[in-house]
């Protein structure tokens, strides 16, 4: 029989792992809930219709990445490949319009069929945030100044730099789109089977190409930045402004595009030069247009999602576990009695192992394998005098303490 193994790109998160993911996403809450964000939770999978529409027919996302499948009802279902289409669904479907400006934090499991790398797999990790209702580029500031806290407070200021472009409205976006097509249609025998498709359906997205061809033709078109229109440059200008204020240093990065056309103004990135290929750990913008496209209220919108593996490989200093403290039974009176008092510690807010069998010398190299602070003693003797020897791990100090009053002495190992 073979051996079992995890689909690939899926992996099994150990305990050691997992405390740094959990590090990113309650660091990521709690700033988020400083800036006035409330958590919402979306379903994992949504009717594919919900992605299908707002990612576009002709992204990578949509034609090769998504998984989607028939359920039993015959409705076509697809596992979330991220998490800003779930938030605009639920806020058409709770009818949330009366309640603008709102302001959504989420975290969760995301799903892509793509090659896992380093950072990047099928089933992955994001937090994000949204904030919809506000028109001006001051939503703009504040969801990059919420991105820019959480960053600092990992420690990963000096590990990762903001890049920034103004994608323009779309009186600006519709003439650029036209410049763009006119080039490109210059070098139309030059582009790749995918690229040509997206010249007629949504010429923007080729810009996103990976293709090494497509690539060298897009090095040399039109810049977005020359099509802007005043109130396009006006409201950049606004953005850099607030940013400089909130000493939020950034870089323009005249290349940095986003494809669909309900993006506008503000596209961001937090990159990094300590992962590889894979720069980008944070990425967002402004989608005046997304709600409405998904046949909502039209209603303006910004925000950012970050992947939490990548954020987790940036962390410099690991995140120990809470360390325990161990409760060790000699003799079978002492076994019934160590359940008891472990109990007790547990509802008392102390973090408590139990040595379950062995000896005395295999139950302390249990509680110094899972680094306790501090390990009480149990023997038939000692409870015949109704005390405990309590030992701290660090220095080998110890003394008998009477049960009653375990807790007090222990205080300063909660």
């Amino acid at each position: 029989m073979p051996s079992l193994k995890p689909v690939r790109g899926t992996q099994d998160i150990l305990p050691e792992e997992h405390r740094q993911y959990q590090r990113v996403e309650e660091t990521a809450l709690h700033v988020a809930e400083r800036y006035g964000y409330g958590e919402i939770t979306t379903p994992i999978f949504e009717f594919t219709d919900v992605f299908a529409r707002t990612l576009g027919d002709t992204s990578d996302i949509v034609t090769k990445e998504m998984y989607t499948f028939e359920d039993r009802g015959g409705e076509s279902i697809t596992l979330r490949p991220e998490g800003t289409a779930g938030v605009a669904r639920a806020f058409i479907s709770n009818g949330l319009q009366q309640n603008l400006p709102l302001k959504f934090f989420y975290r969760g499991p995301m799903f892509r069929y793509e090659r896992p790398q380093k950072g990047r797999r099928r089933q992955f990790r994001q937090v994000g945030a949204e904030l919809l209702g506000v028109a001006k580029p001051l939503g703009d500031i504040e969801i990059i100044a919420l991105a820019a806290q959480i960053l600092n407070e990992l420690g990963l200021s000096g590990k990762v730099k903001l890049e920034l472009n103004s994608l323009g409205d779309t009186a600006s976006r519709s003439v650029y789109r036209d410049r763009l097509v006119t080039y490109l249609e210059n070098h139309r025998d030059s582009l790749s089977k995918e690229s040509l498709e997206r010249l007629a359906k949504n010429p923007l997205r080729i810009l996103d190409s990976k293709d090494e061809g497509d690539q060298a033709i897009v090095a040399g078109a039109p810049l977005l930045q020359d099509s802007l229109n005043d109130d396009s440059r006006e409201f950049f200008n606004q953005l850099k402004d607030g940013l400089n204020k909130l000493g939020v240093a950034f870089e323009h990065n005249l290349k940095l595009v986003r494809g669909l056309d309900y993006y506008c103004h503000t596209a961001f990135e937090f990159t990094t030069e300590h992962l590889g290929a894979q720069s980008a750990v944070l990425a967002g913008g402004r989608y005046d247009g997304l709600i409405g496209q998904m046949g909502g209220p039209a209603t303006p919108g910004t925000g950012w999602a970050a992947g939490v593996e990548r954020l987790a490989l940036l962390l410099e200093e690991k995140k120990e576990s809470k360390r325990s403290i161990a409760v060790i039974p000699v003799g079978g009176e002492a076994e019934s009695e160590a359940l008891v008092i472990a109990e007790r510690l547990r509802t008392k807010g102390y973090t408590v192992d139990l040595a379950y069998s062995g000896n005395l010398k295999k139950r302390m190299k249990r509680a110094n394998n899972v680094n306790a602070c501090a390990a009480i003693l149990l023997g038939d003797d000692e409870l015949t005098r109704n005390v405990g020897t309590v030992r701290d791990m660090d220095s080998g100090d110890q003394k008998e303490v009477s049960l009653e009053s375990l807790e007090d002495h222990l205080a300063d190992y909660r």
